[in-house]
């Protein structure tokens, strides 16, 4: 796939709607990108499952996993003021929510614009001044003046999906991205490039991709992807935090233009040493920049996968993102693509042999 192609592919994933549990225009974008390169299948969650077209059974398999929701909103009540009320669906840090564009999902499935608001300065008390925002003090205006207006004229009800208004764009001189929902939009790119890199090639496993639903909620999809595709090994692609601009020095472990991140350990996977090393030392022999790290809190849908069926080896492949679960983020297109280097060059290499020594 070339530079080109692969831009068009991530804005178009980047800039599909998909809150939690929501993720119907993902999937519509995903398969259209993904025409081709094997066949796909839904389930009841709407995961969605990609097998390559080279497989054939009696084969290793190996899962390639990516999250197709993204942080975002639901609306829970409708105020007499014509404002909306909400909860957040993954993790927000408050402080971050207020004052920015969102598209608020109508009756009939369109979307409409409006903006999270709180209450002005203005009429803020001095103690009001100093706490943090609480969610439940915020509104999402989308300029009705009533809640029958909400109803009758916006189309707006409660239960509706809610998700940033950003729009993703490139900046070819700095090779930077920005947009939204690059965790994990940029994972779930990452696996249809690698498999388009993969196309027509003789591997010695079987290759299913399966882009997991409501991750942002808990892993919920992965637990039930893993115990469908029933993996020999897996690869967790993941849009990871970057630390560069909020660490020590010593501290930064996953720095944009620097190469995807290989975590050891977060708060609910030890990553399988010896697949670590494998992938490391791969990385090393073939000159792809790596990043490894060593985080105490955090998870991605490694978690549910390495524990399924009888243990799964399981690495993630983490493309580092600045500020990620706010409506923007800032990641390096270089490093998306080193990412599939590195997946692609295991999927060449790993046998029945090679899984056996995880």
């Amino acid at each position: 796939m070339d530079k080109k192609t692969s831009l068009e592919m991530i804005a178009a994933i980047s800039n599909a709607k998909g809150a939690a549990g929501f993720e119907d225009e993902v999937l519509t974008v995903l398969r259209r990108y993904g025409e081709g390169l094997g066949q796909f299948r839904e389930d009841s969650l709407r995961n969605l499952y990609l097998s390559r077209r080279e497989n054939r059974s009696g084969r290793p398999v190996v899962q390639l996993d990516a999250h197709s929701d993204e942080v975002s909103f639901m609306v829970q009540a409708i105020r007499p003021n014509g404002t909306l009320r909400f909860i957040t669906l993954g993790g927000w840090v408050n402080s971050n929510i207020p004052a920015h564009r969102v598209l608020v999902q109508t009756a009939d499935g369109s979307y409409i614009p409006g903006v999270i608001a709180s209450k002005p300065l203005h009429f803020m008390s001095a103690a009001e001044r100093e706490k943090p925002p609480a969610v439940e003090d915020m509104s999402i205006d989308v300029g009705a003046s009533s809640r029958e207006e909400v109803i009758r004229e916006f189309h707006v009800r409660i239960g509706a999906p809610v998700v940033p208004d950003v729009t993703f764009e490139y900046q070819e001189r700095h090779d930077l991205m920005i947009g939204k929902a690059f965790d994990c939009r940029l994972g779930c790119s990452s696996i249809l490039w690698t498999l388009d890199e993969l196309k027509g090639r003789e591997l010695n496993v079987d290759v299913t991709a399966a882009f997991a639903t409501q991750e942002e909620m808990g892993t919920r999809g992965a637990t039930v992807t893993a115990n469908t595709v029933k993996p020999d090994l897996a690869i967790v692609f993941e849009g990871c935090p970057a630390d560069d601009t909020v660490a020590e020095p010593y501290m930064v472990q996953t720095a944009i233009h620097k190469g995807p991140m290989l975590r050891h350990i977060d708060a609910r996977m030890i990553t399988n040493p010896r697949f670590q090393r494998y992938a490391l030392d791969l990385a090393q022999e073939l000159n792809i920049p790596v990043q490894e790290s060593v985080r105490s809190g955090g998870s991605t849908n490694g978690a549910p996968i390495h524990l399924s069926n009888q243990g799964v080896p399981v690495i993630v492949i983490g493309i580092p993102v600045r500020y990620i679960h706010t409506h923007y983020g800032i990641a390096a297109h270089g490093d998306v693509a080193n990412a599939v280097k590195l997946a692609a060059a295991i999927l060449e290499r790993v046998d029945g042999d090679v899984i056996s020594r995880f």
